[in-house]
């Protein structure tokens, strides 16, 4: 009974800073463009008489007109521009009953001076996805699923009001990041495991292996000599004035940040089935525990060290395509500047995970083993 009080207790802080981290600025707000707003708007006609395509390049100006759907200016048609740069990632090109996120700028007078055409409106789709997501985790794990989707929205919250601001704001990426990491993983751990020795073991663990992450990640990133712009984006923020951010040591902390969840997972899978083991036979020992520890660690990251490898494969797969097609040799692939950054991240990532088995298990050893109890001498007669 106490330790579920225990537990509710700790569910209720972490959604009141849920709740204190939605409301909190993240100090960039006010820094989009002044008197500006943004309104759902469905597209009721197109003009593409601007827009030019040669081969696969398309550039040039759509305009779009759109009737507003929410906001002061409800009910409103409007004529809206979309600049098509030649960049399929970046493009996009609208129909007739498109659902649009219009940018309006205002005048001095308050009324709409120019409507940019922003992109496809997708709230609606990614609110349903994320309600979708939210109940069948529900209906499978129960009040366990609930907790878990605290932590996911928790973590969210987090990442966004305080990782990326502070990252944003200069701090060390370094220090800021393990952190943010270092809550995320204390509460995503105690949230689903309780504030239990099983949850203690799940954090310590998974805490050592993140800092044996971050620890090769910084020896093994000078030594490979990759610049942190190797990021997707990460130069344009040089180009927005944020001059005095270190990318490279931003892409390191992303290193151990990135692999922190397949980490933990791998702790909690250890510590699990060590708190079932020592709770089946409260009468092991030390070693017996330790050992049985160590044969779980072996069978789980036998499958784990691959996890990264697909991971990054599967966000890297055009890139190796486009070497491929032509016709770069291997050893010339392995020492390109994006090859070498992904090798990188997904050895010492794989490597994080291979320590956090037995660094768990001894935890758990240590933890969860039977203590010797002391016995009085008998009395003398």
């Amino acid at each position: 009974m106490r330790s579920t009080r225990r537990d509710s207790l700790f569910c209720l802080v972490i959604t009141l800073a849920t709740l204190v981290l939605h409301l909190l600025p993240t100090g960039f707000d006010s820094r989009g463009p002044a008197r500006s707003l943004r309104s759902q708007g469905k597209v009721i006609a197109t003009d593409d008489s601007r827009v030019r395509t040669l081969g696969p390049v398309t550039t040039g100006i759509q305009s779009v007109t759109v009737e507003l759907l929410d906001g002061p200016f409800a009910g409103r048609t409007v004529t809206a521009h979309n600049e098509i740069l030649g960049k399929l990632e970046l493009d996009k090109r609208f129909h007739v009953g498109d659902r649009v996120l219009t940018v309006l700028t205002l005048d001095d007078q308050g009324d709409i001076s120019v409507a940019v055409a922003h992109d496809f409106y997708r709230l609606d789709v990614e609110l349903a996805l994320f309600g979708l997501f939210a109940l069948a985790l529900i209906v499978f794990a129960g009040w366990t699923g609930a907790k878990a989707l605290l932590s996911f929205v928790f973590s969210a919250y987090a990442l966004w009001k305080l990782l990326v601001p502070a990252l944003l704001s200069g701090w060390d990426p370094i220090f800021v990041t393990l952190l943010v990491t270092t809550v995320l993983l204390a509460a995503i751990i105690f949230l689903v495991a309780g504030l239990s020795r099983r949850g203690a073991v799940a954090f310590l663990g998974s805490l050592l292996g993140i800092l044996t992450t971050c620890a090769m990640a910084l020896l093994f990133g000078a030594a490979f000599r990759v610049h942190g712009s190797v990021l997707p984006f990460s130069e344009t923020l040089l180009h927005m004035g944020l001059g005095h951010l270190d990318l490279t040591q931003i892409f390191l902390a992303a290193i151990f940040l990135a692999c922190s969840g397949a980490v933990m997972d791998l702790a909690m899978d250890v510590a699990t089935s060590m708190a079932e083991v020592a709770a089946a036979n409260p009468a092991l020992t030390f070693g017996q525990l330790l050992r049985s520890g160590l044969r779980v660690g072996q069978a789980v990251v036998g499958t784990m060290t691959t996890t990264l490898l697909l991971a990054y494969s599967g966000t890297a797969t055009a890139l190796l395509m486009l070497l491929m097609a032509q016709g770069i040799p291997l050893a010339v692939i392995m020492n390109s500047t994006y090859v070498a950054a992904e090798v990188l991240r997904t050895v010492v990532g794989s490597f994080g995970m291979v320590l956090v088995a037995p660094c768990t298990a001894l935890v758990g050893a240590t933890l969860l083993a039977r203590r010797p109890r002391f016995h009085p001498p008998a009395a003398q007669h």
